[in-house]
């Protein structure tokens, strides 16, 4: 991966020159085969941040395309300034993208959205704003009203129940946990970014790492289109990465909150049974006090997890990040 951040790291900085010193937003867009939609997002971008206040750059970033992205936005540089270009020299995946075009920013509001037509871009000065108005709160996601990708009748349901398990260990309500439009503050996010997967799991791994560590994520309802192009989604694959990467940011932040539950079940079920087998023995089998393996296998899983559960937590406890 060094390669690729080095190379990202002096193609940001051969291009870019112009604009050197800080400024208020950075807008991340990973691109991966997105040639004949691309113009209409930059320019949809860029018309919505120019009739703004915010000073800003668009770090436009080319994931390795195999298509004509990369020339397309080559040939198109001279139309916007504020374009910064940044091309990958192998694939890395939107969460690699997403993590170095972070770690390279200049805005202090980092903006991360997609390029394929899906999401309101023109409203993201709302979500700038809305961070400068409420000083207390770290991040802004865009919640989509409804879906639109493909395999719906698969996504929604699953989405749900992905959903419904990261509230529960988060303790907090999520309209949308994977939403790929959304405004945070850059140095609040900075100590999060290496724990971000390359796939698509990372918008779900920054929401978690915000919620899991209390920092404040607001929501705003958007409107959410029929994406241009082909899906990068992999229905099965990407929802097994979802539900992974949500347990593992509250292993990471809360493991009690994951592996406590399960423990106490377990010492709950054995304990039932145990009581059950020294009844029924006593009566059928004039047996004193005989437990079976069943039981005591329960109740000494239960005892191992939870010790886990708390050795986890004292290493959370004692991490210091």
């Amino acid at each position: 991966m060094t390669d690729l951040i080095e190379g990202a790291r002096a193609g940001a900085t051969a291009r870019h020159g112009e604009q050197a010193g800080p400024l208020d937003v950075t807008i991340v867009l990973p691109c991966y085969n997105e040639q004949d939609h691309v113009l209409l997002e930059l320019e949809r971008i860029s018309k919505a941040m120019e009739n703004s206040p915010f000073s800003y750059e668009l770090m436009v970033i080319d994931d390795k395309s195999t298509d004509g992205t990369l020339a397309v936005l080559r040939e198109a540089q001279p139309r916007f300034p504020h374009m910064r270009l940044v091309a990958f020299q192998r694939n890395g995946g939107s969460g690699t993208a997403r993590r170095i075009g972070t770690a390279e920013a200049r805005g202090g509001i980092v903006v991360w959205t997609d390029a394929d037509m899906t999401y309101p871009n023109e409203r993201i000065p709302e979500f700038v704003q809305y961070l400068l108005d409420n000083p207390d709160t770290d991040q802004v996601v865009g919640a989509r009203t409804r879906e639109q990708g493909t395999y719906k009748f698969l996504r929604v349901p699953a989405k749900w129940t992905i959903r419904k398990i990261a509230e529960q260990l988060a303790g907090t309500r999520i309209p949308d946990l994977n939403s790929g439009l959304r405004a945070f503050r850059r140095e609040v996010a900075l100590p999060y970014l290496r724990l971000l997967p390359p796939g698509f799991s990372c918008v779900t791994t920054i929401t978690m790492s915000f919620l899991s560590n209390q920092h404040t994520v607001d929501y705003l309802p958007i409107d959410y289109a029929k994406r241009a192009g082909t899906s990068k989604f992999h229905f099965v694959r990407d929802a097994y990465r979802y539900i992974l990467q949500v347990l593992r940011m509250v292993m990471y932040f809360n493991p009690i909150k994951v592996l406590m539950p399960v423990a106490l079940t377990l010492l709950a079920i054995g304990t039932a049974k145990a009581i059950f087998d020294v009844i029924r023995y006593a009566i059928v089998v004039h047996a004193w006090f005989h437990v079976t393996t069943n039981a005591v296998l329960l109740v000494v899983s239960g005892l191992i997890i939870a010790s886990v559960a708390l050795l986890a937590d004292l290493i959370v406890r004692s991490r210091g990040d």
